[in-house]
């Protein structure tokens, strides 16, 4: 039997756990994220704009064909039908069409430059959404671990206390207050790890849906792990360049130049349009008249112009609808330039913050372990409690979430940072997953 147990679990033995750490999560996702795919095609479709706007400056070749039967009456006025013709007749006709002035068409072809511009820039922004949304998903698993592994130590805390509150009851040192104090206690750290296991699923969850998988051990941050501060440390170098160089400042500006186009394309309906035009074709004409075949071959070149006079103020409208449009691209490109220095101002604060807030509780830490180590020893010799020790245990598991939850926020302060200036990428990623620790796992 202990042989058959062994050979059940020599498969474990073979395959040890790893921790997938923060790159190999993005690249999954890269692979799997169904948004990004939806990007990616969007990206393909909107570089087919250039194509198609230079389609209305190229010449235009097609080719018809007609084949008919024709029945005829020809008499004379109040008299009998003279004869009656009956014949087939058919033919084909090819059509080259070159213009040779349509302004709107040279208007949408440089507009439509803007447009791949904003589809490349669309794509931009959904890598880096890809990358704040792995980076938020995976750190949210992480703070999620340490959370519930805070909740559990102070569960049993609890539980030590009310088994002490109970015994003490039974013997009378206690009032029966005192063991239902307890009762209340632990039923709420109970509840607590309920919460914190569901929330630990939920996340798990969420990083799933991005990664097409279940995630899997995760490898934590390293406990020696340190935070570099943003560069230029100058918050307001930031917002320029925010205010400059964000991906939505950049779309907004390809909107502007788009809507300004798009007024003088509007405009051109005023203006003539000329095209060399080119036919070549024949007809066959056979039946009853002439009694034989008649073919006719046939070309002709020659230039068209069409000079629009009125269409019911149809130009004129579209020309105030572009105008209009033009207006609101301008203040939506302000918009953007205002909100994106606000964010970079946000993230710069957030990120300079945070890297206090974790100095600071990176000392508590090492203070609430200094504190465990010296209830232990008084446990030991009998001056503290087992309550003691394990309330300092609770406070480390507690100092060490915090300190969790500081560092998590920080990285994502500088992340969002990195994306209100138009910079973040994956070297970002790398740096970011530099602070992991494979080799551990964060469950």
């Amino acid at each position: 039997m202990k042989r058959i147990a062994f050979l059940l679990s020599f498969p474990l033995l073979a395959s040890p756990l790893w921790a997938a750490d923060l790159m190999q999560v993005y690249r999954e996702a890269q692979a799997n994220d169904p948004s990004y795919a939806a990007a990616r095609a969007n990206l393909e479709a909107g570089r087919e704009k250039t194509p198609q706007a230079r389609a209305g400056l190229l010449p235009t070749l097609g080719v018809t064909g007609n084949s008919q039967w024709n029945e005829n009456d020809i008499y004379q006025r109040s008299g009998p039908v003279l004869y009656r013709p009956h014949f087939n007749s058919n033919g084909y006709t090819l059509t080259l069409s070159q213009p040779l002035f349509r302004w709107q068409n040279w208007v949408a072809y440089d507009q439509s430059k803007f447009q791949v511009a904003q589809a490349e820039a669309n794509f931009v922004q959904a890598g880096q959404d890809l990358i704040l949304r792995v980076a938020q998903a995976y750190f949210d698993v992480l703070y999620a671990i340490e959370n519930l592994k805070a909740v559990r130590a102070s569960k049993i805390s609890i539980e030590q206390q009310l088994e002490s509150a109970k015994k003490n009851f039974e013997v009378g040192t206690a009032t029966i207050v005192d063991s239902q104090e307890a009762q209340a206690r632990y039923d709420l750290a109970t509840a607590q790890e309920i919460a914190s296991e569901s929330d630990l699923e939920v996340r798990q969850r969420a990083l799933q849906a991005i990664i097409g998988r279940e995630p899997g051990v995760l490898a934590p941050f390293r406990r020696d792990a340190d935070i570099p501060q943003p560069q230029p440390a100058d918050m307001k170098q930031w917002a320029t360049a925010a205010e400059n160089d964000n991906i939505n400042v950049q779309l907004q500006k390809a909107a502007l130049e788009i809507a300004s186009r798009e007024v003088e394309r509007q405009r051109a309906g005023h203006y003539p349009t000329l095209d060399l035009v080119a036919n070549k074709g024949k007809s066959t004409t056979f039946g009853s008249v002439g009694g034989g075949e008649l073919d006719t071959n046939f070309q002709n070149v020659g230039v068209q112009l069409n000079l629009p006079i009125f269409q019911g103020g149809l130009v004129v409208s579209r020309q105030s609808e572009a105008s209009a449009n033009r207006a609101a691209a301008e203040s939506n490109l302000e918009a953007a330039r205002r909100n994106s220095a606000l964010a970079a101002r946000q993230f710069y604060l957030g990120s300079t913050n945070g890297l206090a807030q974790v100095r600071a509780l990176k000392a508590a830490l090492i203070s609430s372990q200094s504190s465990l180590e010296s209830n232990r020893l008084g446990f030991e010799v009998g001056v503290r409690i087992n309550i003691d020790v394990l309330n300092a245990d609770n406070q480390v598991y507690v100092t060490r979430r915090d300190l969790a939850k500081a560092v998590l926020d920080t990285l994502m302060s500088q992340l969002r940072l990195k994306a209100a200036v138009g910079t973040l990428s994956e070297d970002d990623v790398v740096a970011a997953n530099a602070l992991l620790d494979p080799t551990a796992t964060a469950q």
